[in-house]
């Protein structure tokens, strides 16, 4: 089994920041890609951040420089630097991963995807 705990969210005031932080522990062969989803009331979940195996970073466009996502390999944990935050960034943020898990004796491998529960971000203007 693979699990997530996120961690890092609450209350800041506009313009402040927040460094979020998604640890993954279990038993898995790998990390391939982890990402930062969100989540606002009444909106879909949307990618905020993408961050591959080999380091190549995808944000979304709404970011504009303002979040910056980076990996520990050695620790499992991906993290979300998070500047000069608006109230439109509030919502719930979801870490996501997909790892490479062993399924049988043979050895053979499959690729899985995981979702952190979420972590709130609220920000008062």
């Amino acid at each position: 089994q693979v699990q997530l705990v996120e961690s890092g969210g609450g209350l800041v005031q506009a313009g402040g920041s927040l460094r979020l932080s998604c640890a993954a522990s279990g038993r898995f062969d790998g990390i391939n890609s982890m990402a930062w989803y969100r989540q606002a009331p009444g909106n879909e979940r949307e990618l905020v951040a993408q961050i591959s195996s080999g380091g190549s970073t995808v944000y979304a466009d709404f970011v504009a420089g303002r979040f910056s996502i980076s990996r520990d390999n050695a620790r499992h944990t991906q993290y979300l630097e998070m500047n000069n935050l608006t109230p439109e960034d509030t919502a719930v943020y979801y870490c996501y991963v997909q790892v490479t898990v062993v399924v049988n004796v043979e050895g053979a491998k499959r690729n899985i995807e995981r979702w952190g529960t979420g972590t709130l971000v609220t920000v008062s203007s």
